[in-house]
């Protein structure tokens, strides 16, 4: 995949893959929302009451918590063994 590519030689500052997850959990409907944050749900991998996704803890998803956290909740953030 593309999203596992480090850029500048594998500094781990840069490097897109960390190891850790964030599972999310979405809580509330985004019915009567503004567009771009049911959008945001579907491009986390959620559209329905209660449907969780364990997602790469990246900025871009942390972002993109941040901007429906009305909506999600974080159930569980884990570190891989490969530490």
């Amino acid at each position: 995949m593309a999203a596992e590519r480090t850029i500048g030689g594998g500094d781990s500052k840069s490097g897109v893959k960390s190891g850790k997850t964030l599972t999310v959990e979405q809580i509330a409907s985004p019915a009567r929302r503004p567009k771009i944050q049911e959008q945001t749900l579907i491009g986390l991998g959620l559209n329905k009451l209660r449907r969780r996704r364990t997602l790469e803890d990246t900025p871009a998803v942390r972002g993109m918590i941040d901007k429906i956290r009305h909506l999600v909740r974080v159930v569980d953030e884990k570190a891989s063994g490969n530490t």
